[in-house]
């Protein structure tokens, strides 16, 4: 499989609250919420924590460095195989996407990865991930 998926990518929703996700993605930059009264990093971007339901969150810039939690491969395809799953990122939120740059068949539990921004149709870029 290419570095970069052969299927097109929908544009993503863009809301007022993950227009700065959003943004930093276009600069190549991966962010994550965390709460200000647990301390918890929460995925997807969000104003209230999913943890204890406070109000206060803050972006935080992450490295999008984690492991793969779990995958599945879509084998019949008109662009070909392709496979999408949970990442565990570092700071322990689960985020799901789409993997690139190794074959379907390569792809393991508990495997290292990092995120890379796949362009959308005629919208922002959104995070895959790709082995370390």
């Amino acid at each position: 499989m290419s570095e970069v998926m052969t299927r097109a990518i929908p544009a993503p929703a863009v809301s007022l609250e993950t227009k700065p996700f959003f943004d930093a993605a276009a600069e190549g930059r991966f962010l994550i919420k965390r709460c200000q009264a647990c301390g918890k990093a929460h995925w997807y971007p969000r104003e209230m924590c999913p943890h204890c339901h406070h109000e206060q969150t803050v972006w935080e810039e992450s490295p999008g460095e984690g492991v793969i939690y779990t995958y599945s491969v879509m084998w019949r395809s008109p662009s070909g195989p392709y496979a999408i799953g949970y990442v565990t990122l570092d700071e322990g939120p689960r985020i799901l996407t789409n993997f690139v740059g190794v074959p379907p068949d390569g792809l393991a539990i508990g495997m290292r990865v990092k995120v890379r921004f796949q362009p959308t149709e005629g919208g922002p870029p959104v995070p895959v991930f790709a082995p370390v």
